[in-house]
């Protein structure tokens, strides 16, 4: 995992392939982007589950809580069922090819949106999504549904696509029957699900397969049946001390899947940059795990022109897994000996991270100070008492730089609704990625679906409140959270953009990587669909 130090040497014409490119998303009114849920609003009887409007959202809480309602009144649902035709033709409107300027003119485009006409996983939850709405609009005698060119019927499509997007219909009539309370209905569609789909199949079929055992297992928490399945409340602990020790799975997955790589050597550079021409560097880690950053780290600003490094500090912050930290350090510690690097390591341990406090961080004035979390902040978004207090240390410590690395999705609506549709092209995106990146078969792979993604998504469509733990938030909720900080988003250079193309480039699938700019943020996705946001800060 050598830094490459030939990204340092970028020409015009290879930035040149590092470009802008279009994005399914739209603006709502005050701005701000986001995955066009509205258009798979379930047609319930929204007047009787209306979600209550969040009236101070000057408060921590409610900033990271999506105040948007999609149970608006039934008689604006019907109107945005007459109105579907124009809105799903942008839903499925081809995309364009990242190694490309011009979009695929032909009519198949708006079908099959990746080489070898295969309908990409995000394409089949459009058309099932489209079919759903097309189904609960069948029945309201008094609208006219216009009929869209390709939804209306499995014509052009293989059988097994065919399968797929009536699979995403009917766990969309599921999930709309336990909104409405029919939950006898629902576990009925569920059976069909769980009959067609399978843990071991294509990742239409994964992905369905783990939101039908997520809807079972919201139906028996709302209908008062005990559950004796699902990860628990230690979920994040669980996913952090799995990602706190090398494993073969967790190595796997961060060589095999092209937006990890890219978005660590992108996040890294972004800290060589704020501190270049320093010799004594301190970089506090809000999320060390087993340490790959840190080693990239080492190795970059080793290759600094001009500027040798004297001596690099880390302190490593954390709540729990002080062993597993201090074997970290041991590792990082060897590697430094072996590259003839000035090193030390440092860890700031709190039981609560109310308790965190800027003299356990051991500073020292000249050193040019750091900070890096890479999926550091979302397990705090359920205790938001605790991420503020966090950041007013940061922000009284004053670094350079603070470069954040989270999931770009807002999986933490409180009305379920939003998450479940949010969270289908996001997990379905994931799927698609270990489709195309590792086989079948890869026992890593089934560690991932099952451990990682499957308890994820267990966590955000069958809980509620405090039960509730896994909590991603997108960019622009962040922005609103920093801001209360002074903190000012600052531009990546040229070298971090590179650093991330770069890297996408050497990995077998890197070509479905996609990359965009969101304002300053730079957000990696899969095949167009956002998986995660790289952003860099600077406190004023």
């Amino acid at each position: 995992m050598a830094f490459d130090q030939h990204s340092y040497d970028v020409n015009s014409r290879e930035v040149g392939s590092f470009r802008k490119l279009p994005q399914l998303w739209e603006e709502d009114d005050s701005g701000n982007k986001s995955m066009a849920t509205d258009r798979l609003c379930f047609s319930t009887n929204y007047h009787q589950v209306e979600q209550q409007q969040l009236k101070d959202f000057h408060t921590l809480d409610a900033l990271f809580l999506d105040n948007t309602s999609s149970f608006r009144s039934y008689e604006h649902q019907m109107q945005e069922l007459a109105n579907i035709e124009s809105q799903y033709s942008e839903l499925i409107k081809p995309k364009t090819n990242p190694k490309s300027t011009q979009e695929t003119p032909n009519q198949d485009a708006v079908r099959y949106e990746v080489s070898g006409r295969k309908l990409s996983t995000d394409a089949v939850i459009r058309l099932g999504g489209e079919r759903f709405i097309q189904s609960c609009s069948s029945s309201m005698n008094d609208i006219s549904m216009p009929s869209h060119p390709y939804g209306t019927s499995f014509s052009g499509f293989s059988d097994q696509e065919a399968r797929d997007i009536e699979l995403i219909q009917n766990l969309l009539l599921s999930a709309e029957k336990v909104t409405q309370r029919q939950f006898q209905r629902s576990s009925k569609l569920l059976d069909w699900c769980d009959a067609i789909s399978s843990s071991s199949g294509n990742p239409i079929q994964r992905l369905v397969h783990y939101y039908s055992k997520a809807l079972r297992e919201k139906i028996a928490s709302e209908s008062g049946i005990i559950s004796s399945h699902g990860p628990g409340k230690n979920h994040v602990d669980n996913i952090e001390g799995r990602m706190m020790t090398p494993n073969p799975t967790t190595v796997s997955i961060y060589q095999k899947l092209p937006f990890f790589q890219a978005g660590q050597f992108s996040g890294v550079q972004a800290l060589v940059d704020a501190v270049a021409g320093a010799t004594e560097v301190h970089i506090i880690d809000l999320s060390i795990k087993h340490g790959a950053q840190c080693i990239i780290l080492m190795q970059a600003l080793l290759s600094q022109p001009n500027c040798p490094i004297e001596h690099l500090k880390i302190t490593a912050v954390g709540t729990n897994f002080k062993e597993k930290i201090e074997q970290t350090g041991i590792r990082l510690k060897s590697f430094a000996e072996s590259i003839n690097l000035s090193f030390s390591f440092n860890m700031a341990m709190v039981g609560d991270m109310l308790n965190f406090k800027e003299d356990l961080l051991e500073l020292d004035p000249e050193e040019a100070l750091g900070v890096y979390s890479s999926y550091g902040l979302w397990g705090m978004i359920a205790q938001p008492d605790r991420l503020e207090s966090l950041m007013k240390v940061i922000k009284n410590i004053n670094p350079r730089v603070m470069v954040v690395s989270e999931v770009s999705a807002n999986l933490n609506s409180p009305n379920f609704v939003n998450r479940f549709i949010e969270g289908l092209f996001f997990h379905g995106a994931f799927f698609d990625a270990l489709e195309d990146c590792m086989d079948r078969e890869d026992e890593n792979r089934a560690i991932t679906e099952s451990q990682y993604l499957g308890e994820g998504i267990w966590s955000i469509m069958a809980t509620e409140g405090a039960q509730r733990v896994v909590r991603h938030v997108n960019i622009h909720v962040w922005r609103k959270f920093f801001s209360r900080f002074g903190m000012k988003e600052t531009e990546l250079s040229m070298s971090s953009l590179y650093q991330a193309y770069l890297m996408a480039e050497k990995i077998p699938c890197g070509s479905s990587c996609t990359f965009d700019m969101d304002g300053e943020c730079l957000i990696i996705g899969w095949k167009g669909s956002p998986i995660q946001c790289l952003s860099a800060w600077k406190f004023s």
